[in-house]
């Protein structure tokens, strides 16, 4: 097909879509120049799947840091597989980390008496910061996006934390006109969102057009529902749903009003869950 026989609104997505992708190769390069030693969150999820390939392309074919991963030793199985099948597959270094003095305590929400708010910060934000602080990350890049989350819409590209990587968000850079601040004082840790300004329809058209590898369970797992946002088994939910394909994705999610995150119980728990986690350390 010639460039004339495509579609006008075809046409208009990819242009979209390459401009999506240059911001955040841009970002990406920006980082790895900027800071000495960088590794990237991969939580397994569409979007940081999806920050994986972007890697790829803004470093021709290979991965130049370590892929991060927090395993509370709770996920979805279907996760873990892809992960270590991926892993191979494209030969990137995988650096895993669970807090197993938590998990073997046994005093976690599935089973103790801890709230879910608590087994999160205890299994996620716990781990995460024992992965930086043990292999001396100055930079990690997490695939956030500002609309998937109101807390996340005040994060900026390149984003300073406390020396116990806490996120205060009254006191970030601003960052006008694509002008990013990236000089920081010494010990600052940052993270950096290449995704932030992509959307939940943006992700999954880009993973159809590049054909992007994501976990099975996204899609119809044969009994009418998949998972919509992925986390611990059983804190995550799944959604009724006929979507075998990227492009089946993309429809649904442009009619529902539902919202992505509605099928994470820790974030039902209470009302500023998410917030509070995200202050001490989470992603």
């Amino acid at each position: 097909m010639s460039l004339d026989e495509v579609p006008e609104s075809r046409r208009e997505r990819d242009l979209a879509l390459d401009k999506l992708e240059a911001q955040s190769v841009f970002v990406i390069r920006e980082a790895f120049k900027k800071f000495d030693k960088v590794g990237m969150l991969w939580s397994i999820g569409k979007d940081s799947s999806v920050m994986l390939w972007l890697v790829r392309k803004a470093f021709f074919g290979h991965i130049p840091f370590p892929m991060l991963h927090v395993d509370t030793q709770y996920k979805i199985p279907e996760m873990i597989k892809f992960r270590d099948e991926l892993a191979k597959k494209w030969n990137f270094e995988l650096i895993v980390e669970t807090n197993w003095e938590v998990y073997n305590s046994k005093k976690t929400f599935p089973e103790g008496n801890a709230t879910r708010v608590e087994c999160c910060s205890a299994l996620k934000k716990d781990a995460l910061q024992a992965i930086i602080s043990k292999n001396g990350f100055d930079a990690v890049f997490a695939g956030i996006r500002r609309d998937e989350e109101g807390t996340r819409a005040k994060e900026r590209y390149f984003s300073p934390r406390g020396k116990a990587f806490e996120w205060d968000f009254k006191d970030q850079p601003p960052e006008l006109w694509d002008q990013f601040k990236t000089d920081f004082e010494p010990g600052t840790h940052i993270r950096v969102h290449p995704l932030l300004h992509w959307t939940e329809v943006n992700i999954w058209e880009y993973i159809e057009r590049e054909g992007i590898p994501v976990v099975p369970v996204y899609y119809d797992m044969g009994d009418g529902c998949r998972y919509r946002s992925l986390g611990c088994e059983p804190c995550t939910s799944r959604v009724e749903s006929p979507a075998k394909t990227a492009e089946d994705i993309i429809v649904e999610l442009k009619r529902t009003k539902i919202a992505e995150r509605s099928t994470r119980a820790q974030d039902q728990e209470a009302e500023d869950a998410f917030e509070r986690l995200r202050a001490e350390g989470y992603m």
